[in-house]
């Protein structure tokens, strides 16, 4: 077998797989499904946000993030200089309403090219050029709106259309629906720009300046500067062992990975039982996810910007007081701030046994697309939780709970996995790492198996679990809901499985349309 993708869409997969199927590395099936998701899944990433990308090499078994988040904007500006954000109510669920800041003035400065660009250079084999050639013809084409993409353009309709030029894509007088094309010509045109002319044209080119200079005269605080001084900064991942296992993941700044890690380590040593589904195995996992969100508390937004988070959160003494209070089982209501579902993520695995996990996020998105490029822009200084100080110093890289991961078996991948899903892509993570290594699932079974979600002394409880299994956790104390059905609210996974036979496993998620391809 030459590799396996997984991703947020089909047309994002089957770009990957096509790298890999004309000799492509893991790195460059991974470029190539990322710039096609820029086509495919606008609403949720493209060059004008941010991401990470966790490449593990084979040949020498190492494993490395490639950070390329994004980071305050302001540079040669005074302090204050600049508009305001708007506030815009974004049904990210079915039981309330998120206030999200959008317009110029939310926008980041942009990785994401920056990001690849450096992926490529450090372990790609294809040309530059030759990685966007299915998103240049997926652009042409243009994209055609599948059920799973209509709901999540419901839910961030106020945002899609918030600006003039977003409108025109996005639909003038009502939102896109199933069935309806997505305008791709601009895009296809930026494209082209960056698949001859590299970074360079984003950083440094007019490409860069068109979008400063709009954001700027709308009240934004991107400069050419900024961009000028953008870099992808190198990272050396986390680490916890769990049954026998290796969870590597996303390190601080950003919080996802220390989080999972620290959650997977708590059921480690406090020990799981129960078969898949029952009220014993649900309560450990939710009481996991109840210590990695105590964990957050005080001042664990300032630490993760200073040394050593990782290793006081893993200590062997946080972990067993963490592990004794899931044995006593204590439980108090724990609120997480929630997110909008604007993210994806892309896992491959080649022959030779490479792997990168990539997600890569626009925030909710501002509302702002750059007339004539077809760049849609991030609005992640609008978003509390990764920007709580409100404007920063300039330059300062924002922090997320994006994760992508691996699982390591005698230092080799056995599983690549990452998801969607903002605030609840961390229960997500851990819940398929759980099911594939614990219950010994497929990645077929582990994505489409029913997820649990905590969030302020509830239990979210998806659809698909037995229907006496919310009385059973009540009677343990548990303020339990469940859902009617399958719910993108609980997050967007796409995974990709090496067993031990040398077979590969590929799955998206069907919550939000996901495909996995297997390459003979």
């Amino acid at each position: 077998m030459k590799g396996a993708v997984a991703a947020g869409h089909p047309l994002t997969a089957e770009a990957g797989a096509r790298i890999l199927a004309a000799g492509g590395n893991a790195v460059d099936a991974c470029i190539a499904a990322a710039v096609v998701s820029w086509v495919a899944e606008s609403p949720l990433t493209g060059p004008g946000g941010g991401g990470f990308m966790l490449v593990h090499r084979a040949r020498d078994r190492s494993d490395r993030v490639l950070d390329f988040f994004v980071t305050v904007p302001g540079r040669g500006l005074a302090a204050g200089e600049g508009g305001e954000m708007e506030a815009v109510d974004v049904a990210f669920d079915v039981e309330a309403l998120q206030t999200f800041r959008v317009g110029a003035a939310s926008v980041a400065v942009p990785g994401t090219v920056a990001g690849l660009a450096e992926a490529h250079r450090l372990y790609a084999k294809l040309p530059w050029a030759e990685l966007f050639a299915p998103a240049l013809e997926t652009a042409r084409k243009g994209v055609r709106l599948n059920e799973s993409q209509a709901v999540l353009h419901a839910i961030l309709d106020p945002v899609l259309r918030y600006g003039a030029e977003a409108r025109r894509i996005y639909g003038e007088d009502r939102g896109l629906g199933a069935g309806d094309v997505i305008p791709t010509g601009d895009l296809g045109t930026t494209l082209e720009v960056l698949a001859a002319e590299g970074e360079r044209a984003f950083y440094e080119g007019e490409l860069g300046r068109q979008i400063s200079e709009a954001l700027r005269a709308d009240g934004g605080r991107v400069t050419d500067e900024d961009l000028a001084a953008y870099r992808v900064i190198r990272r050396t991942p986390v680490r916890a062992a769990y049954r026998g296992r290796e969870f590597v993941s996303n390190p601080p700044p950003s919080s996802g990975g220390v989080l999972i890690a620290f959650a997977l380590r708590v059921l480690d040593v406090a020990g799981e039982s129960g078969a898949f589904g029952t009220p014993e195995a649900i309560s450990s996992l939710a009481e996991a996810m109840r210590e990695a969100t105590r964990a957050r508390a005080g001042s664990f937004a300032g630490d993760l910007y200073r040394g050593g988070l990782s290793g006081r959160l893993l200590s062997e003494t946080r972990i067993r007081e963490a592990a004794a209070k899931i044995r006593a089982a204590v439980r108090d209501a724990v609120a997480e701030p929630a997110g909008a579902p604007s993210t994806t993520h892309v896992s491959v695995v080649d022959a030779a046994g490479n792997a990168a996990s990539l997600s890569a996020s626009l925030g909710c998105g501002s509302g702002v697309v750059v007339s004539g490029t077809g760049v849609q822009l991030n609005n992640m200084l609008g978003e509390e939780d990764l920007n709580p100080d409100g404007r920063a110093v300039p330059g300062r890289r924002l922090t997320s709970m994006m994760a992508p991961s691996l699982v390591l078996e005698q230092g080799r991948p056995r599983l690549v996995v990452g998801s969607a899903g903002s605030i609840r892509l961390r229960a997500a993570i851990l819940q398929i790492v759980v099911d594939v290594v614990r219950h010994g699932m497929s990645v077929d079974e582990a994505i489409a198996a029913p997820r649990i979600h905590l969030d302020d002394g509830r239990l979210h409880l998806e659809g698909g679990f037995d229907p006496a299994l919310a009385g059973a956790l009540s009677e343990r104390g548990y303020d339990a809901f469940s859902w009617r059905e399958r719910n993108l609210y609980f997050g967007g996974v796409s995974a990709v499985a090496l067993l031990q036979s040398g077979a590969l496993q590929a799955a998206g998620d069907p919550r939000r349309g996901g495909a996995g391809v297997v390459v003979a």
